[in-house]
């Protein structure tokens, strides 16, 4: 291990360190990830830098990202490297709950900050660490709305086949959260297990979907969820939890059509009394800057950077004891929405996930009714 560098007493820029995807399995959502915080980097810059209550000037900020390639010795060898040479001093975690659970005991034991936007699985909030921060809701309340959302639009739905990918925790939260809320409603959840990569996927569906008034729900990867949707043949809604994703649509085309699936965050919700900048200024500026809009990953990183912003105008500095203290104490809202961590586990408990269905090509909120 690299023994650890000095920083200077009093700092000429402020540094972001990252682990993040930028080839692998999760390429596609560490890519949007990274663009999210660097505009965020860029949005800060423009605005002249963060204010310390030790300086007279702020400083500007700067961003160092490492590829991990989807994998998990990459990342803590990249986050090793982040902590001993580079001394940053904010630490973004990687993509993914699997590569985010990897890298979380390094930064605790070098009592940093994690600030965690793209491990949802409800392990990481599980495990004891303190220094966790996450800004995304966990992967429990990704469909926990959607019986209230079935039962009310089908009132004579009385089961969901789940299929669920076995490895990892992630699939096995979303699918707990829904079994949960299904069975206030009335609904009955037959998990089937499938490993992940599924391999013939139209074969699965022949043998799970016994009763043709039953809903498939997918939960497994990216790819999972595209082979689901694409060999299954359909006159009603179908969920998958990658259908919140706009690389989803583009990928599926008129497959996509009626898919539901949950989402951390979609452009054009209404949104009142924000720290830093509103939906509409993200949305354009990304489009801008990266010639797509942005999906909710993005809108995570750069979310992230927004609640760290304010942490520091809270706690005055840098440390990252003052600035965990400080999170904990933090109610506050921006564009991606409201930002409230359980003081003790660091899990997000304020943020509110949202369900989409694809109509005519585009993402439609259809859930809660007051985002609509």
């Amino acid at each position: 291990m690299v023994g650890r560098m000095s920083k200077p007493a009093v700092p000429e820029k402020i540094t972001v360190g990252i682990s993040i995807s930028l080839s692998g399995k999760f390429c596609l959502q560490g890519v949007q990830a990274l663009r999210g915080v660097q505009l965020w980097v860029a949005y800060v810059n423009q605005k002249g830098g963060i204010h310390l209550k030790e300086r007279t000037q702020s400083l500007p900020v700067e961003v160092i990202a490492y590829n991990d390639q989807s994998k998990m010795d990459r990342a803590k060898d990249n986050v090793v490297r982040l902590l001993k040479e580079d001394r940053v001093d904010f630490l973004f975690g990687p993509y993914s709950s699997h590569l985010t659970m990897a890298v979380s005991p390094i930064a605790e034991s070098g009592k940093k900050i994690l600030w965690n936007h793209g491990g949802a699985s409800d392990a990481i909030c599980q495990q004891g660490w303190r220094y966790v921060v996450s800004v995304l809701s966990p992967a429990s309340s990704y469909l926990h709305s959607l019986p209230s959302y079935l039962t009310m639009r089908e009132p004579s739905l009385r089961r969901l086949v789940c299929l669920t990918a076995s490895s990892g925790t992630f699939a096995a939260h979303v699918a707990q959260g829904l079994e949960e809320a299904a069975e206030s409603c009335g609904l009955t959840v037959v998990r089937v297990p499938f490993t992940s990569p599924i391999e013939d996927a139209r074969e699965i569906i022949k043998m799970t979907l016994s009763q043709s008034q039953d809903l498939l729900v997918g939960i497994g990867s990216f790819e999972d969820d595209i082979k689901i949707v694409r060999h299954l043949s359909r006159t009603r809604p179908i969920i998958t939890v990658a259908a919140g994703s706009t690389a989803f649509g583009r990928s599926l085309g008129v497959k996509a059509e009626g898919v539901i699936g949950p989402s951390q965050w979609e452009a054009g919700l209404r949104c009142s009394h924000l720290n830093g900048p509103g939906p509409e200024w993200f949305s354009a500026h990304f489009k801008k800057e990266f010639g797509m809009p942005p999906d909710y990953t993005a809108a995570q990183g750069f979310a992230t950077g927004v609640v760290i912003q304010e942490a520091i105008r809270r706690a005055g500095g840098l440390e990252d004891e003052r600035l965990r203290k400080t999170a904990s104490n933090l109610d506050i809202h921006t564009f991606y929405g409201a930002f409230r961590i359980d003081p003790k586990s660091g899990c997000q408990i304020g943020h509110q996930t949202l369900l989409v269905q694809w109509q005519r090509g585009e993402k439609v909120v259809i859930w809660p009714p007051e985002a609509i």
